[in-house]
This record gives C-alpha cells, structure tokens and sequence, in this order.
C-alpha cells in the first residue's frame, strides 16, 4: 500500500519531470527519492514514468495516479480540516457554489437565514458556472449549487431541483443605440447586431433558451464576444461592441452607458434553482434548501 508520503513525492516528481528539482524541493537527498519512485513501481507492478537518461514522460498509469492522488491528498486534507473545526466547536460543513448573479442579488440574504438555524455549520462558498457546479456536484466536491436553469441535458435526471427565482431577461444596449429609448422591444429587433453573450458550454441551458427564442424569431444571434459574467457582459455592452440580453435585475446596478428595454412577446426567463445529488447524505442540505426556498 502506498503511503501519503510517497503520494506526495511522486507529485512533486510528476510537477518538475526532474528528480534533481524534485528531491531539492522535497529537501531530501536524490537517491532516496529515485528509490523511493522505483519502489512505487515495484509495489504497484507498472511503471509511472516514461525514462530515457531521464525522465521524459508520464505513462499512462502515472497519469492515472496523479489524479487520484491529487484527490487522495486533497480529501486527507478536508479530513483533517473538518476534524479541527469539530474540535473547536464547528460541527459541520456545506461547501455551496453560486452563479455569479448570486452572490449580490440572492446569496447574502440565503447565508444569513441558514446561520440563525444552523449557527456552527461552515460554509465553504466557490463562485462557479451552472455546468462547472453540476460537474462538482456529480463527482461530490459540491453538495450544494444556486445554479441557472436549465442544467446541462446528461445531468437531468441525476439532480434534485428546487426552483426558488424567476425574472424574465431584458436587452441591454448601448447607449447611443437607436433603440435605447424605446423601453420596449421585439427580439426581433436584435437581428443582425452583434451580440455579446456567455460561452455556451458554462450555461448551455440559458444559452439554448436565448438562441431557440432567436431562431423563433428568425435569426441566429451573431456573437462577436463572449464572457462569463453578466457584469462583463453588461460593461463590455457599455463599450459599444454589441447587445445582450441579461436578467432584469440587472437593471438596478445603476450602469452607465446602457439601456435596459423589456422584451414584447413571449418571455425568456431567467430562472435560479438550488440543486444537489439525492444521494448526497449532508444533513445541512436540508437545512440550507429551507430556508433559501421558505424565507421566514
């Protein structure tokens, strides 16, 4: 069995291809690391490096073992975090991701409710896009996610959903725009503007929505930048290089350069959820989906 110790060394192996830089950096001599390596062959029966008068590559198993000792010490490491924080008192822990949107608009007033009922439970928060919080939640580095509906198709069926906001999306234009009077717009009237929108593998279920009301329209939206953030968006909107359609509380920031106009007909939401993996057996999901879907 291998050790954490040897775990370690390997990494630190695996990071520098060198085992000179690699045993300076672990403050240790060279030839016991080089045995230590062989050693680690020897016990798993395969070779982890690719080795010419050096080392030049990974094998394809030490490829394998890299990830899982990347995960390995990083759980040994939460293992031994949670277990201080009970010492002290700190009885649990619930590691949430959020939208960007969230963490003005609807975090502060969720984490405040979820304090006054569940005081000593630590939250570790991680700002994280809608596919990149799935990802984590299905692979259980997340138990929580505030993320935008709807999530990517193969995760459908493998979440839980509790829907808890809903406004519709607005078109942001830049001021000088001859429509930014208007206050009110078709979407058709964005056809053959550029278009300022998120990359669609970070949220290619708004983004789907968003290109399925185009097309319903008759065009394809051109999109001539991308960025992750509805902030970005709107600011990069301010600077003249296209319009967007972000959700309407977006309106309140108080921006400058930008006009915010409803959209006529059919409305496209924009719509929050928390999510998690039924599975998941962290006593604090409960508590946390309460009191951010029932507000006392």
């Amino acid at each position: 069995m291998l050790t954490l110790r040897q775990l370690r060394q390997f990494l630190v192996v695996a990071e520098t291809m060198n085992m000179r830089k690699a045993s300076e950096r672990l403050h240790m001599a060279q030839p016991p690391l080089t045995k230590a390596i062989r050693h680690m062959e020897e016990t798993l029966g395969t070779r982890l490096f690719e080795r010419t008068n050096r080392i030049t590559a990974l094998t394809p198993a030490g490829k394998v073992l890299q990830k899982e000792a990347v995960a390995t010490l990083m759980q040994m490491e939460r293992a031994m975090l949670l277990t201080r924080r009970a010492g002290e008192g700190m009885t649990g822990t619930l590691r949430i991701g959020f939208v960007a949107t969230a963490i003005r608009h609807l975090l502060p007033d969720m984490i405040a409710r979820f304090h006054v009922s569940c005081p000593k439970v630590v939250l570790e928060l991680k700002e994280m896009t809608t596919a990149r919080q799935v990802a984590g939640i299905l692979d259980d580095s997340l138990d929580v996610g505030i993320v935008v509906l709807p999530v990517p198709e193969y995760a459908i069926q493998k979440l839980s959903y509790h829907r808890f906001f809903s406004c519709p999306l607005v078109a942001v234009l830049p001021k000088k725009h001859p429509d930014n009077a208007s206050g009110a717009l078709p979407l058709s009237a964005l056809a053959g503007e550029p278009w300022v929108l998120f990359p669609e593998q970070e949220g290619p279920g708004l983004y789907r929505s968003i290109t399925e009301a185009c097309e319903k329209e008759g065009f394809i939206p051109e999109v001539v930048q991308r960025a992750l953030q509805m902030e970005t968006i709107v600011g990069l909107v301010a600077s003249g290089l296209g319009v967007s359609l972000v959700p309407e509380f977006m309106q309140k920031n108080g921006w400058a350069n930008v006009s915010f106009c409803k959209l006529i007909g059919e409305p496209i939401l924009y719509q929050v959820a928390l999510t998690h993996k039924p599975e998941n057996t962290n006593p604090y999901i409960a508590d946390f989906v309460k009191n951010a879907t029932h507000p006392q």
